[in-house]
C-alpha cells in the first residue's frame, strides 16, 4: 500500500524554484515530482505544498505546521533551513537547533511518516559565502540528531557530489535547476524505497560545469548584488522575500492532467 496523503512544508525550494512547467505559469518542483510517482500507486492519492519562498523554520513552524497537522497527511516532508542559515548578524547555531527539533516533534507527533533533509554545500559553489560551511554543517548535525531522535526519515543531501555540478542548479547558484529538483525527488524515493525514473540520479554527460573569472563575475553582478541590496531592504523594513506570496497548493487534492487543481500564480522577473 502506497501513500494516499501527501503534505509538502517549506520555503523556495519545496515550492519549486527555478523549476517552471514548460510553457506555463507556475513551478514545478521536487515535491510536485513525488506527489506524481506517489499518485501511480494509488487511486485516491491527494497532495498539499504549503512551501512559500522566503521562509524561515520559526516561519514554517507557525504558519505551515499547523495546517499539515489539520490536513491529516499520512506522510510530510519538510526541506527548509536555509534561510535561517543566511541571517547575517543574528544567526546561532542553537537556535537553529531548537528550531528544527521543534519542526520534527510536532510533525513526528502528527504523521506517521516524516521525510527531512540535510542541505548540501553551497559554499562550495559560491566563493564569496565561504564562511557558510560551517552553518550548514551545523544545521545539518541538527537535522540528523532530530531525525534519530524523533524517528523521522532523513534524506543527506549533503555527500551528494552533484552539488558541485552547476547545471543542477539555477543562475543564482541557490535555487536547483529541473535537473536539481529531479535529482532531490530521486533521493527521497530511493530512501524511501519507491521505484523511481533512474534517469534522475544518472550522472550528467560531460565534465561538471566549472565557472570561470568571467562567470564568476557575472554571477556576482546579476545575482549577489541585486540579492544583497534586497536583502538590506527587508531587513531595514522588516519584509521578506515571500511576503504577498502563499502556499501554491494550499489543500489536499488530487492531482489531473489539468491545472484546475492547481493554484496558478506567475512567475515574477526576480525569483
Amino acid at each position: 500500500m502506497g501513500y494516499q496523503r501527501f503534505v509538502a512544508l517549506g520555503d523556495s525550494c519545496t515550492e519549486g524554484l527555478d523549476d517552471p512547467y514548460p510553457g506555463r505559469t507556475h513551478y514545478r518542483g521536487w515535491a510536485d515530482l513525488v506527489a506524481s510517482r506517489f499518485a501511480q500507486d494509488e487511486p485516491g492519492f491527494r497532495y498539499a505544498n504549503l512551501g512559500v519562498r522566503g521562509r524561515r523554520l520559526d516561519q514554517i513552524v507557525v504558519e505551515q505546521i499547523p495546517t499539515a497537522i489539520d490536513l491529516r497527511p499520512d506522510i510530510v516532508a519538510l526541506f527548509g533551513g536555509g534561510n535561517d542559515l543566511m541571517i547575517s548578524r543574528s544567526f546561532s547555531s542553537e537556535v537553529v537547533a531548537r528550531r528544527v527539533r521543534a519542526a520534527v516533534r510536532l510533525l513526528t507527533d502528527a504523521a506517521p511518516t516524516v521525510v527531512v533533509f540535510t542541505l548540501s554545500d553551497i559554499s562550495s559553489r559560491m566563493p564569496i559565502v565561504r564562511r557558510m560551511r560551517h552553518r550548514i554543517e551545523a544545521f545539518n548535525d541538527a537535522v540528523r540528531a532530530a531525525a534519530d531522535d524523533y524517528g523521522a526519515v532523513l534524506v543527506d543531501l549533503w555527500p551528494d557530489e552533484a552539488a558541485q555540478d552547476l547545471r543542477y542548479f539555477g543562475p543564482d547558484r541557490l535555487h536547483l535547476s529541473e535537473l536539481g529538483h529531479r535529482r532531490v525527488a530521486a533521493h527521497l524515493l530511493k530512501t524511501l524505497d519507491v521505484p523511481f525514473d533512474l534517469s534522475w540520479l544518472a550522472p550528467l554527460p560531460g565534465d561538471p560545469a566549472e565557472p570561470n573569472l568571467l562567470a564568476h563575475a557575472r554571477w556576482v553582478w546579476g545575482s549577489v548584488l541585486p540579492s544583497a541590496r534586497t536583502r538590506v531592504l527587508n531587513y531595514l523594513t522588516g519584509r521578506s522575500s515571500g511576503d504577498g506570496f502563499v502556499p501554491k497548493r494550499p489543500e489536499l487534492l488530487p492531482l489531473t492532467d489539468e491545472l484546475g487543481t492547481w493554484t496558478r500564480k506567475p512567475i515574477p522577473g526576480n525569483a
